[in-house]
């Protein structure tokens, strides 16, 4: 970026997308090590530097000061003589009990490295640290690693670290085959193995990876806090979905996680099939009181095929996590973070407009970088909402079906999508109307939907292949009516020029 053209043309390429974060170039999966230290964020991420599918693992990293505006910094960590460099963690160790600081604080990584076993094939993951005295500019290996190991376990990774205030220690989840074990720690580096959860719970319809564990107030009461656990499991053939994310919830004590729901259907994070392996900051300040995440937005069953050439992948926007009492129970809650609206540009209001078919109120915006914000209320309708990158014989529908009850993004007929047989298609979730009302949160990015219905009780994330001139946006309903009781549309702004 010598000059002003080429600052122009920056982060240009067909399906690159403006207000997620990618990598300048080459291949990105897992989100990794995300951590809140001295003003920044720090990302983290599973990289490959010489190619756009994946590879030996690196740690690529960037820090953003509001988690809109990234800058990219040198690759972190790279292999070495233990293996390659797989998802992990960060923390800050403020009190030093690492010894590494100098009785001062600063920053530490736990990760898997990946290699084989002497004399075979089969794989070897083992836990390493490294540490960063200067704001995460350069890491040190430690150099005792490997810090913990278990050969009977062959998937034995993605280590997520927190501090444990009610007892005085470090914790470890960390993803074993189709399981979660529970370590404990003084001082990050000498672990103690404590209990494992997984089995006859959830869904195990793939390997066990990326887990993460916090505490959350229940309906923003801090007197009735609950535990969450992330797991996402990994791509198999025999179900159609590919890798996706599930989450528990329940209660911890320091060394065992204890599941409310043990009778009950999955509870799934996302109702889409691009949201993987999320997982949460550590260390946000406790005045800001917010549990954020992000997820790789791609899903391990076409990932290394997807029609982008100078990169590959993208992920999700940040996401505030929150419980929330419904009829079903304690609900995980996802909402865009506030940050974003500092990308808002123009804006389009409706308000109290009947909508039928064959109308569009919308004609006169076209956009492929937008946010919508939406209320709908009753009506005939078998079905409404937005038609949106919509072009020359391509469209993806977002919408809620009344008859059954479900909120759905279709991207049977989205744009490019021969680059896999399982790409096409419609994914829907449940979703309860709320006094005969539904809303929908809405942010659309060249190459995504992201769809948040009822405030985020149910979610849906999809990538999306259109045309580039494909920016028509159809406010639509179908054999009825139905009242838009409020819309809001932003265009939005690049978060990168």
């Amino acid at each position: 970026m010598n000059n002003v053209l080429e600052k122009q043309e920056y982060y240009t390429e067909k399906y690159r997308p403006q207000f997620h974060f990618t990598p300048e170039r080459n291949w990105m999966n897992d989100p990794n090590g995300m951590v809140f230290y001295n003003g920044e964020y720090h990302l983290f991420y599973q990289y490959h530097p010489n190619g756009t599918t994946w590879g030996p693992m690196h740690w690529g990293h960037a820090v953003s000061k509001d988690l809109v505006h990234w800058k990219h910094l040198p690759i972190a960590l790279a292999p070495d003589d233990h293996g390659t460099i797989f998802s992990g963690s960060a923390v800050v160790d403020w009190n030093d009990s690492s010894g590494f600081f100098d009785g001062k604080s600063g920053l530490v990584a736990i990760f898997t490295h990946a290699d084989t076993y002497p004399d075979s094939n089969r794989p070897r993951q083992r836990q390493s640290l490294a540490y960063s005295k200067d704001n995460g500019r350069t890491w040190v290996k430690y150099e005792g690693n490997p810090v913990l190991q278990e050969e009977s376990i062959t998937d034995f990774r993605d280590p997520k670290v927190f501090w444990h205030h009610e007892t005085n220690q470090w914790i470890m989840v960390l993803a074993a085959g189709q399981a979660v074990r529970v370590y404990y720690s003084q001082n990050l580096i000498s672990w103690e193995f404590a209990s494992e959860f997984g089995a006859e719970h959830g869904s195990h319809q793939g390997v066990w990876e990326c887990p993460d564990l916090f505490e959350l107030p229940v309906d923003g009461d801090s007197n009735q806090k609950k535990w969450v656990l992330f797991v996402s499991i990994g791509n198999d053939p025999k179900y159609k979905e590919g890798s996706r994310t599930q989450y528990f919830i329940g209660d911890f004590d320091g060394k065992t996680f204890f599941n409310f729901h043990e009778q009950e259907a999955t509870l799934w994070v996302d109702h889409g099939r691009d949201n993987y392996a999320g997982v949460s900051w550590s260390d946000i300040p406790a005045e800001d009181g917010r549990r954020i995440y992000i997820g790789w937005m791609s899903n391990w069953r076409y990932a290394q095929v997807i029609p982008t050439k100078e990169w590959r992948s993208a992920m999700t926007i940040p996401r505030v996590l929150e419980l929330k009492k419904t009829a079903e129970g304690i609900r995980l809650v996802q909402k865009p973070i506030r940050e974003l609206q500092s990308l808002r540009h123009d804006k389009a209001v409706l308000e109290n407009e009947v909508i039928v078919p064959e109308q569009n109120l919308l004609t006169n915006i076209k956009s492929n970088t937008f946010e919508i914000i939406a209320k709908f209320e009753g009506g005939s309708a078998e079905e409404f909402g937005f038609k949106v990158c919509k072009g020359t014989n391509e469209e993806t529908i977002i919408g809620y079906n009344q008859v059954n009850q479900t909120l759905f993004v279709d991207r049977t007929n989205s744009g490019e999508a021969v680059f896999h047989e399982d790409f096409a298609g419609k994914h829907e979730s449940i979703l309860l109307s709320e006094n005969h009302q539904i809303s929908l949160h809405v942010l659309v990015d060249q190459s995504s939907v992201e769809l948040f219905g009822n405030g985020g009780v149910s979610v849906i994330t999809d990538l999306i292949f259109p045309n580039q001139d494909s920016k028509q946006i159809e406010l639509y309903a179908k054999n009825g009516d139905v009242k838009l009781k409020s819309l809001e549309l932003y265009t939005l702004k690049s978060s990168w020029r």
